[in-house]
């Protein structure tokens, strides 16, 4: 339960004051390299948002960032499905 609402407050914290993640690195490959993160899991690339260092899942081939299911959103969900129960 602390988890979920730890999550919740910071998915309401990153809405109202957190980085709009508007300047990108250019796309990292981590197929050579060793993963050490998340991101580039689904896709192979990633790329580094430069304000806040935070690293987002990135499509090669539609030259974007993949629009995955956001932390956010998934603390918001699992809230909700707490509160429901």
């Amino acid at each position: 339960m602390f988890s979920v609402l730890r999550d919740l407050f910071s998915a309401l914290w990153d809405v109202f004051f957190g980085c709009r993640h508007q300047h990108y690195s250019f796309p990292i490959s981590s197929k050579i390299l060793k993963q050490r993160s998340v991101a580039p899991g689904a896709t192979g690339n990633y790329v580094v948002c430069l304000d806040c260092g935070k690293e987002f899942a990135y499509d090669w081939e539609q030259m974007k960032v993949v629009s995955a299911l956001r932390p956010a959103t998934a603390a918001l969900r699992s809230a909700h499905s707490f509160a429901v129960k």
